[in-house]
């Protein structure tokens, strides 16, 4: 199925229903698809083809839905560019994808003048601002859609296999990669885990993680196919998406962990009506069982799910259901269920997910290895790489991930490989040391990482974010984890302000090995 459909099957059924709800405007689903339409003319007046990219940087907007449907239409390729990046972290991603327009919000315009326009090698792009007066040499976003043909319809040849968009990736290390997703890796996702329109039934979701995350994207998608009405939040600010909750009485949201703490710590989260929220999904970060389980205390009612995959999946590859957050019932009902929390849940029946050994033979239960997944939801292969990705082997994409599946089928994270610490030839999971202290009275948050030494080659050193107002000595934290094998105790423990986190909450450990190792 080419994601082009999805647009198509809600304009058809609830052509009337609100689509995007946005700074007290509102699209209705056949307005968003004339909009894409009239758009996709006027791309192709530009000289945009098949395979020709897309770039768009700015914050959450309806151009993102609009251009992508856009894209799509003209079996060109969506590639949305993170807003927080500055100089080479936009000038490279721009330099390596060649993009044949590039759309930006008012406010990036100067930071993509200031990179300079392409060489004289690379083939001439067209410039269009999103909002605001346009500066020189950019064309008007709104002046291109007044000005396209209204009548003539342009439908995609290309088929669901062909890439659909380029996500990068976080780039934690080294360049980031742009990951190539095909139709087929959003469409497969929604055929089988999202309903379509239902004329009777209208479902609000509020939309905050930003579009040039796979996890956005998708949930973008997904809205779409459903029929549900956006509300779009720009960027994620806790006292806002509160508001907007209640103001529209939002009924299904996605949240990355720490989005989902600032909203309970949030002076007014106490005030405010949530009781429209039906749906809360989490994920793209680990989530502590403490805040979780303060979540399900807080929001009766809401039904959560933890969502865990990445770029080169497609985004969701597991999933804890709602069953498993109900902490209600007999003592050995719950113990599982907490147990299960603390997993990143069961495969999704469009997936298939395993975990292998170094031999890339298949683990038993209870057994850490790499988790390596399949399906048309795993990318073709990263942009510019001729050679297929090494990641990939026989179909499977090996995810860098390391875990354990239980008896149960449910899928545990023990880390990434390269988070690994190796201790005199031991190997040290930093999940476990962190699950340990993380309990401990008075750590907010914590992570675990190896730094260089002479004689073990790395040891074992905890970075601590104490709670407001208390302050737990490093003594008591070491005594704490008396409990584990010598090897993997803690020999240092370092007391920070705030963790280095990318834009979706994940820790930064290269950072931290990097300053502690300085």
């Amino acid at each position: 199925m080419h994601t082009h459909e999805l647009l198509a099957i809600a304009a058809a059924i609830v052509p009337e229903r609100t689509a995007i709800t946005f700074d007290g405007r509102t699209t209705t689903y056949a307005g968003l698809a004339e909009r894409s339409s009239r758009l996709a003319n006027a791309l192709a007046g530009l000289g945009v083809g098949a395979g020709d990219r897309i770039a768009v940087i700015d914050v959450n907007t309806p151009a993102h839905f609009e251009l992508y449907f856009a894209a799509a239409r003209l079996d060109a390729i969506y590639v949305p560019l993170n807003f927080r990046g500055r100089g080479d972290e936009v000038a490279y991603p721009i330099e390596h994808v060649a993009p044949k327009v590039l759309a930006a919000g008012s406010r990036y315009v100067g930071l993509i003048d200031g990179l300079g326009r392409p060489p004289s090698p690379s083939p001439e792009r067209a410039h269009i601002a999103l909002d605001g007066a346009p500066a020189s040499g950019w064309a008007g976003y709104e002046a291109l859609i007044d000005a396209a043909d209204p009548a003539e319809s342009r439908f995609p040849e290309g088929e669901p296999e062909d890439t659909a968009a380029l996500l990068f990736t976080a780039g934690t290390t080294g360049r980031p990669k742009a990951v190539m997703l095909s139709h087929a890796s959003f469409t497969s996702f929604m055929l089988a885990n999202v309903e379509p329109p239902d004329p009777d039934v209208e479902e609000r979701t509020l939309l905050t993680l930003p579009l040039y995350h796979v996890a956005g994207l998708q949930a973008m998608l997904a809205a779409v196919y459903g029929g549900r009405s956006v509300v779009l939040q720009p960027q994620f600010e806790p006292g806002e998406w509160l508001a907007l909750a209640e103001e529209h009485r939002i009924g299904r949201a996605l949240l990355v962990p720490t989005m989902l703490k600032q909203l309970l710590d949030h002076p007014s989260f106490d005030r405010r009506d949530l009781s429209g929220l039906r749906v809360l999904t989490y994920g793209g970060a680990p989530m502590p069982a403490a805040l979780i389980e303060r979540a399900i205390g807080a929001l009766p009612g809401v039904r959560f799910v933890n969502a865990f995959g990445q770029t080169e999946t497609g985004s969701t590859i597991t999933a804890v259901p709602p069953e498993d957050h109900d902490l209600n019932g007999p003592p050995e009902l719950v113990a599982k269920r907490r147990r299960h929390l603390r997993s990143v849940g069961l495969p999704l029946p469009d997936i298939e997910v395993r975990v292998v050994g170094e031999d890339g033979a298949e683990r038993p239960s209870g057994e850490t290895g790499e988790i390596v997944a399949r399906g048309a939801r795993v990318m073709t292969g990263y942009w510019g790489e001729a050679a297929a990705p090494a990641a990939v082997r026989d179909g499977w994409l090996y995810t860098g991930d390391l875990g354990y599946l239980d008896e149960d089928g449910y899928l545990y994270l023990s880390g990434r490989a390269r988070d690994f610490i190796k201790r005199g030839g031991e190997m040290v999971a930093p999940a476990e040391v962190e699950e340990l202290l993380a309990a401990c009275p008075g750590v907010e948050e914590c992570a675990v990482v190896g730094v260089p030494d002479e004689t073990w080659g790395e040891r074992v050193v905890a970075v601590v974010v104490v709670r407001a107002g208390e302050r737990p000595s490093e003594d008591a934290l070491l005594d704490a984890c008396a409990a584990l094998a010598r090897f993997k105790r803690p020999e240092q423990i370092v007391f920070v302000d705030a963790l280095p986190r990318n834009a979706l909450g994940k820790v930064l450990k290269r950072e931290l090995r990097e300053t502690l190792a300085g």
